[in-house]
């Protein structure tokens, strides 16, 4: 790809006026940016960014990273703008609550400014691809939430973007905030997650690395005023120990052992871990399955927030304006992404909510758990990726089509390649591509590694859903 001008780095460095995020910054830990060069990444990466639109079958890709997963609506207006004018009028929504642009022509620094003009820009060129840290949709409106979890991110997110060590991390090393909330994905793998917990009635913050706190127990705890002393004492820690090969976490894991890492952290910290029975023994609690799609209440009553699937993750620039509109007509003014491949509109009137569904179907998103289409995962496929076998979203559609004239609606996931580039985490069915629309597929399985057990091989589309269909009906006689 082709670097960014020098005008493109001067937006970043000029103060901007585009709307507040609900998230804001925090104090910076290091001198201001303007004394020091831009840091140059030690961990270079074929991912895109905002920055660095990398090539597809299709044409190029742009990835936005949204803090928090949020975006108001006129930065939404300005991603349809810069689609329709600059690529091929798709956008995703990714599996990690941000956006990407794809089919973008050959006029890179028109679409980059046009980002950048609507805040959607990093502080610092060199910070654009570490910003990676994943909230629920939620995030300070959550029933269920121990703590409001968006101070806490913004100081995390102000520590990416201005430390300028961690400009090195890789594209693809993640963090995630659990605060307790009953709509938050807690399955996905981090190279560093926290998970609120309550213990004799204080909120403290359990961590574990290489992982997720669905799957896995905290390794310790801390205090939530330690919280942001943690992450950048667990960051520092990770590079000054980490080969340039090891990119992730789990990488240096498989040289250090674990409780030497919790060592040489203990160390750093200015207050105690935390690690008694009470700690590595809690389990977080799982949440409602579907939750993000329909109505969800917020804590506050009277306002609900309002969520729909986008199809196979594919929104059009006038699937995207609706929403926006919406959210100004109904909602806050913003849309929050999920990792679901979903948008929710935040306070919304409880008295509206039918209104507010009325308007996202109405605008082409999914918005009943019982549609087939809303469970389906599908990643680019043939149609855009050399690496893929078969057109997985196509393949989808029709898979769709079938379960549902048969009443069926489970989670699927569809994959080009051994990749898996649209699931952050095994699906409890995954079609893998062997061929033009031929698959193997394999249901979830605990004690099975990779993509689970294997229940077919080179099956057609039509095959599949006749298998899935019986074990369905199967599982419901039983």
């Amino acid at each position: 790809m082709r670097p960014a001008k020098a005008g493109i780095i001067r937006r970043l460095q000029t103060p901007r006026s585009a709307l507040p995020s609900p998230i804001t910054s925090g104090d910076p830990l290091t001198e201001p940016l303007s004394a020091r060069p831009p840091a140059t990444p030690l961990r270079p990466s074929a991912c895109p960014g905002l920055l660095r639109i990398v090539p597809a079958l299709d044409g190029g890709i742009c990835r936005i990273k949204l803090a928090g997963g949020v975006i108001s609506a006129d930065q939404a207006f300005a991603v349809a703008d810069a689609a329709q004018r600059f690529a091929g009028g798709v956008i995703e929504a990714t599996n990690r609550g941000n956006l990407q642009i794809r089919g973008i022509g050959a006029d890179h620094d028109a679409l980059i400014a046009t980002l950048l003009d609507a805040g959607l820009g990093p502080k610092n060129p060199a910070s654009d691809d570490v910003r990676n840290l994943m909230l629920s949709p939620t995030a300070g409106l959550d029933p269920q939430q121990l703590f409001d979890a968006r101070p806490l991110a913004a100081q995390i997110l102000h520590s990416l973007e201005t430390h300028p060590r961690f400009h090195e991390l890789s594209p693809k090393f993640a963090l995630s905030l659990d605060a307790g909330e009953g709509l938050v994905m807690l399955e996905h793998p981090h190279d560093l997650w926290l998970s609120a917990m309550d213990v004799d009635g204080e909120t403290l913050l359990g961590f574990g690395l290489a992982g997720c706190p669905a799957n896995d127990p905290p390794l310790a705890a801390v205090t939530l005023d330690s919280g942001l002393d943690l992450v950048v004492a667990m960051l520092e820690l990770f590079l000054e120990h980490a080969r340039p090969e090891q990119t992730r976490m789990r990488h240096l894991l498989e040289d250090m052992p674990v409780t030497r890492f919790l060592e040489l952290l203990s160390e750093r910290l200015t207050t105690s871990l935390r690690t008694g029975k009470e700690i590595t023994s809690w389990r977080r609690s799982p949440i409602r399955t579907n939750a993000h799609i329909g109505a969800y209440p917020q804590a506050l009553s009277g306002l609900t927030c309002v969520g729909g699937v986008v199809p196979l993750g594919r929104l059009t620039p006038s699937m995207l304006r609706k929403a926006a509109v919406l959210s100004v007509e109904l909602g806050d003014g913003a849309l929050a992404m999920t990792p679901w491949q979903s948008l929710i509109l935040r306070n919304v009137a409880t008295a509206r909510s039918a209104d507010a569904l009325d308007g996202l179907r109405a605008a082409g998103l999914l918005c009943d758990a019982d549609q087939a289409l809303s469970q389906m995962i599908a990643c680019t496929g043939s149609a855009a990726c050399g690496k893929g076998l078969a057109d997985t979203k196509s393949d989808a559609l029709q898979l769709a089509a079938y379960l549902q004239r048969e009443g069926v609606s489970q989670m699927i996931h569809l994959s080009g390649c051994t990749r898996s580039c649209a699931a952050a985490h095994v699906a409890p069915v995954t079609l893998l591509a062997v061929s033009a629309g031929h698959y193997d597929l394999y249901f979830h399985h605990a004690d099975r590694p990779g993509f689970g057990e294997l229940r077919g091989r080179d099956l057609t589309i039509e095959a599949v859903g006749a298998l899935l269909t019986t074990d369905s009906r199967s599982n419901t006689d039983d």
